[in-house]
């Protein structure tokens, strides 16, 4: 659903970048809350496995395919206000590098992929944890509504700001209908990439997944009868498993280059649903050629590599490195900000 310079007039597009904007600054704040050593490091993978996982599109309909957003899943797994970041990085990763999603539609984009797929996944899958049963299994089943809901979500967003800034003359209920339509569809194979990958990291680390917080019941000691909580020294296996990040972070950075660096060869070369529409009803007439279309990695190739599988591969390699390393960059940056500000908190000399 990456939307192409053209589409969105100039006024509309300074508005989503302007509302964009905001949300990253609110999100940089809130994400604060959220990270801490072990999780930084994991939400750059969270935005790397987005971006490979965004190279495999999949057949939805005919001559349509689909890929994930991703927004739903980084909600999950890292918070509302990193899974915004994670979305960002990626968008950003791909607009400049990849020539993929406009640089004049970057705030759009992020609007439309970020933060509406993150806010509607993350009220939906919060409301859902209320009612459903407490445990590992409601948090699946919750994610993969939620997934599922957040891709029509945005496709409504995007025919919004269609419709007061297309830059043509197309009958907004044709748009709509449209776009929501194969959306719908594409929303299902993202709520099975959101369910399956939430539930393997569910199935090993618990710990890890934003979302599950408060899943797991403190270890407890039958003492003369009555249950009582453990001491934390009597505890060690549970001191364990929330220890080390590593094992995860290099199986997560392992699995994202496959993705990328192979399997993605295999990807439907269909248009997706946003291109599809466009061509149908009209809506690209006025798109405008990549500012970034000479970029050496355009189109998710590398340049002056003739064969395609060798090509494709290696942009797909360099992109998980590259958004791997901006992601956690700037998240150690954002759980620093976090310590610096405990540590200010706490040496504060009290004022009498």
């Amino acid at each position: 659903m990456h939307v192409p310079d053209g589409f969105i007039n100039a006024p509309v597009s300074v508005a989503a970048g302007v509302a964009a904007a905001a949300a990253v600054a609110v999100s940089l704040r809130g994400a604060r809350r959220e990270l801490d050593e072990r999780t930084a490091p994991l939400a750059g993978l969270v935005a790397a496995f987005i971006f490979a996982v965004q190279m495999l599109n999949f057949p939805v309909a005919a001559g349509t395919s689909g890929h994930l957003l991703g927004g739903a899943l980084a909600a999950i797994l890292v918070g509302p206000y990193t899974g915004v970041l994670c979305v960002s990085v990626v968008l950003l990763m791909q607009g400049i590098l990849f020539a993929d999603g406009g640089l004049t539609a970057l705030g759009v984009n992020i609007t439309v992929m970020g933060v509406v797929t993150v806010v509607t996944a993350h009220l939906v899958f919060r409301g859902l944890l209320r009612v459903l049963p407490a445990g590992r299994r409601s948090v699946t089943v919750a994610g993969f509504v939620a997934a599922l809901l957040s891709v029509p979500a945005a496709a409504a967003a995007f025919t919004a700001l269609y419709a007061v800034g297309g830059t043509t003359d197309v009958p907004l209920g044709k748009v709509l209908t449209a776009m929501v339509g194969v959306h719908v569809l594409i929303g299902i194979g993202e709520a099975l990439i959101t369910a399956a990958t939430v539930g393997a990291v569910i199935a090993v680390r618990p710990d890890l997944v934003h979302g599950a917080r408060g899943l797991t019941a403190p270890l407890k000691l039958r003492v003369d009868g009555v249950l009582v909580d453990a001491p934390a020294a009597a505890a060690p296996a549970a001191a364990a498993a929330a220890g080390s990040t590593k094992k995860v972070w290099v199986t997560g950075l392992v699995t994202a280059l496959v993705l990328a660096g192979f399997v993605s060869f295999y990807a439907s070369a269909n248009p997706d649903g946003l291109e599809k529409v466009a061509a149908d009803k009209g809506i690209d007439e006025k798109v405008e050629e990549h500012a970034a279309a000479g970029s050496p990695l355009a189109d998710y190739g590398v340049k002056d590599v003739d064969d395609a599988r060798l090509s494709g591969g290696l942009a797909g390699v360099i992109g998980v490195g590259v958004t791997v390393v901006a992601g956690t960059g700037i998240f150690w940056v954002v759980r620093r900000r976090r310590t610096d500000d405990l540590t200010a908190t706490a040496t504060a000399t009290p004022v009498a």
